[in-house]
């Protein structure tokens, strides 16, 4: 059996220089070390491991199956070690407590830089690390402590979670300006599923929605390509590869302007609605509490979109 005492640190950093690189030369060049001391971090851990992590090729090295996994544990155990690192020094300087936030692309996109800004600003001795996540995820995070504080959409399931409304905001079509539908105000989603769709990856709640209307209308949702982020799906509408969902505040008024149309959507599921989400919130920290009751109180005199 592996005794997790015997990792090293150091030698752990080294080894995922060299995953990066795919080459022992490369990774003593960029970590300023020679060639021979690579060497004996990757035999140490080999050892250790009583596995081989690498295989040697003329030109480099490649990771064997034990190798790609120590380097997903290495990488997280590093960033844990870096996270901590930094929740320590900022202890040291006067900083009172740390919230862990996670939040879907659409809260972070549309409402918290501006919210977070100002509660930052009144609580200059609180420091946030914002994680942004599916909403699913985001959920599961919550419930099980990784995160304090979760923003999620409403079409995911949040048995156990302790919610609170964030915002509300409108899904809209966006369309080329050439498109046969610029000329619209207003449509009904189902009339647009002869169209191909630029559509979020999977697991997104946005996509999720989009496909149960579908499935509601009986009709499929043809998605032409799938992109990671919000500007993608910009830029692939505006190349004509098809067209789009989005909240309407996440596209950019100079796109709108120049190259792109907004349709408001006629179905009640446009309006979303976006919580906040604590696993309890009796249990919080005085600082992540502090957070939620700003949060969740963020729509005061904020219309919904």
């Amino acid at each position: 059996m592996v005794n997790p005492t015997h990792f090293d640190l150091q030698s752990l950093r080294i080894f995922l220089l060299v995953a990066e690189h795919g080459s022992l030369t490369k990774a003593a060049e960029r970590g300023r070390l020679t060639l021979s001391a690579i060497s004996k971090r990757i035999a140490e851990l080999e050892s250790v491991t009583d596995c081989a992590l690498l295989i040697r090729r003329p030109r480099g090295v490649e990771l064997t199956p034990a190798g790609r996994g120590l380097q997903q544990h290495a990488s997280r155990v590093l960033d844990e070690i870096n996270s901590m690192a930094s929740e320590m020094g900022d202890y040291a300087i006067g900083v009172k407590g740390h919230v862990r936030l996670w939040a879907n692309t659409s809260s972070i996109v549309q409402f918290l830089p501006a919210d977070l800004s100002h509660f930052l600003d009144a609580n200059r001795s609180i420091r946030i690390s914002l994680e942004e996540r599916l909403s699913g995820e985001i959920v599961e995070a919550v419930r099980s402590g990784r995160a304090d504080l979760g923003v999620f959409a409403d079409n995911v399931p949040t048995h156990g979670i302790e919610r609170r409304l964030y915002r509300q905001d409108e899904l809209v079509l966006l369309v080329a300006q050439s498109h046969r539908f610029a000329r619209h105000e207003r449509l009904a989603f189902a009339q647009t599923l002869e169209e191909e769709y630029v559509g979020l990856n999977s697991g997104s709640s946005l996509l999720a929605r989009m496909t149960d209307a579908a499935f509601a209308a009986g009709l499929p949702l043809r998605l032409r390509i799938q992109v990671s982020s919000f500007d993608g799906i910009c830029r692939m509408i505006e190349a004509g590869l098809g067209i789009g969902i989005l909240p309407h505040a996440a596209v950019r008024p100079e796109l709108v302007a120049t190259r792109l149309r907004i349709v408001r959507l006629a179905d009640p599921w446009a309006i979303r609605t976006l919580w906040v989400g604590a696993h309890d919130a009796s249990a919080l920290t005085p600082e992540a509490g502090r957070l939620f009751d700003f949060l969740s109180g963020a729509t005061a005199g904020v219309p919904a979109a």
